[in-house]
């Protein structure tokens, strides 16, 4: 399976806005991309103005990158979108927020989205208590996530706890920090992300 290996904070500098994708580091002054906020590169520092294409191609990037999901399956994700009822914008964002690995990243078991990932992997968690290692699978209404006992002593856990009091947890989600467990409510709504993203530049970008 490709994987993205080079340093994180290069991708934030090339889309110009924080993705969060180190979690609690990018509030400090650590922060690549408030010591370096333009684009990587030699020619990183100079002012270009984009077409609408790139504008497009940038918000489909910015968001693909956010949930560290790759080309071929953030497409498979549109047609998904595209063909269930709704907006189908609000429909790709909502296929995405619904991926195991991000919900373990609002539930707070983790910093960021690549360390839910690696946690989910390593079977650290059990979807309505059956282990799986899926980070793409799909919760629905009702489902619990938890995390078993003899796990519950891993330190990053701990500290991502800590840092969801600051983070919030969307209200799709109900959280029990002390028991190491979430339930989904309902499913989520586009008001309930608050990232920055304008979905409907990647729709117009896809039905070319």
């Amino acid at each position: 399976m490709a994987k993205y290996n080079d340093a994180k904070c290069r991708l934030c500098r090339r889309e110009g806005t924080k993705l969060l994708l180190k979690g609690d580091r990018c509030f400090t002054d650590k922060c690549a991309f408030d010591r370096r906020p333009y684009a990587p590169g030699q020619h990183g520092r100079a002012r270009k103005k984009l077409s609408d294409y790139a504008v497009q191609l940038r918000e489909k990037q910015k968001v693909r990158r956010v949930y560290g999901v790759l080309e071929k399956q953030f497409h498979g994700y549109f047609v998904h979108a595209d063909m269930a009822k709704g907006v189908t914008g609000a429909n790709l964002l909502a296929f995405l927020e619904r991926r195991l690995d991000n919900v373990v990243y609002r539930l707070g078991f983790a910093n960021s989205r690549t360390q839910a990932r690696q946690l989910v992997r390593h079977g650290v968690f059990t979807l309505n208590g059956h282990k799986v290692t899926i980070p793409s699978l799909q919760v629905k209404v009702g489902d619990s996530v938890e995390v078993p006992e003899k796990s519950r002593t891993i330190p990053v856990l701990a500290e991502a706890q800590e840092a969801v009091a600051r983070r919030g947890c969307p209200s799709w989600l109900e959280v029990d920090a002390p028991n190491f467990k979430g339930i989904v409510k309902a499913l989520p709504q586009r008001d309930d992300i608050q990232f920055p993203i304008n979905e409907h530049l990647i729709v117009e970008l896809y039905s070319k």
